[in-house]
């Protein structure tokens, strides 16, 4: 995902009152797992198949992507057109929910002939209360949408959002000011100084970012505050060799392209 560019001028709306960290949902493991759109290494990215994959492999959240159809709908899909992982073309935000729910998640690579669909956000919920927490990566959606829904199942205590611009840490804190905002922290960012005046700026509650731009002394900082910090370690060299430096640097979790690998991987070094 990408990192975002902040604006100066929205601080003063996006600080917290209270500038000690909103809680994330309560660990259920001693290191954190977030199965970067789903277990995509069996099925489709975000797809229902592929999350309730990820809630069999055991990990600790899936990260969505959530966008907005034409009808005010809540779906997940990563890119803001239908055309690399359907056989149609179009945008999300011009497409009704119906056209939506008629596409065919392609399966690229191999001999697949399952139907998969985009799923809406409430069948994510349905499907997830309860068995695994959700990273809602938010891509363009309403906050007030979002929460009513995650209300309704009784979910907003079960998840956490990433944040892609300025103005949706404005609409949090306003709609939900106890939801727990993740930030990627910008290329500026290489020490424990910078990172402090970063965080007395906006105060995230999770942050997110590139494994290899956490130092252990920006990481010692970070535990001083109370902050978790679960950055991507997907890719195309994501493995041992890269778990073994999260690991070494003092991470206490990370995104994955490939869950059960990744926590088979915990399990071994008795980190599960």
């Amino acid at each position: 995902m990408k990192l975002i560019t902040l604006l100066p001028i929205l601080f003063l709306l996006a600080v917290k009152a209270n500038c000690q960290p909103n809680p994330t949902p309560a660990a259920r493991h001693k290191y954190i797992v977030v199965a970067h759109r789903g277990d995509h290494t069996v099925y489709p990215e975000n797809t229902l198949e592929g999350y309730a994959s990820t809630i069999k492999d055991g990990a600790d959240y899936i990260e969505i992507d959530l966008r907005t159809t034409s009808d005010g709908k809540l779906v997940s899909m990563h890119d803001a057109s239908i055309n690399r992982m359907t056989e149609n073309k179009g945008l999300i935000k011009d497409l009704t929910m119906q056209q939506i729910g008629e596409l065919k998640v392609r399966v690229k690579g191999k001999p697949d002939t399952t139907t998969y669909r985009v799923p809406t956000f409430e069948q994510i919920l349905k499907l997830c209360r309860d068995k695994i927490y959700i990273y809602i990566d938010f891509k363009e959606a309403d906050a007030t949408a979002t929460l009513n829904l995650l209300k309704q199942y009784h979910m907003e205590k079960q998840v956490l959002v990433y944040i892609n611009k300025a103005s949706q840490i404005t609409d949090w804190r306003k709609t939900d000011p106890s939801m727990p905002l993740m930030l990627s922290m910008p290329d500026s960012v290489k020490d424990a100084d910078s990172m402090k005046k970063f965080i007395d700026s906006w105060h995230p509650d999770v942050l997110d970012g590139n494994y290899n731009t956490y130092t252990k002394e920006m990481l010692e900082f970070a535990a001083t505050l109370n902050l978790p910090v679960w950055p991507d370690a997907q890719g195309p060299l994501e493995g041992p060799a890269v778990w073994d430096k999260v690991i070494a640097i003092g991470l206490k979790g990370v995104q994955t392209d490939n869950p059960p690998a990744l926590i088979k991987y915990l399990e071994g070094k008795g980190l599960r």
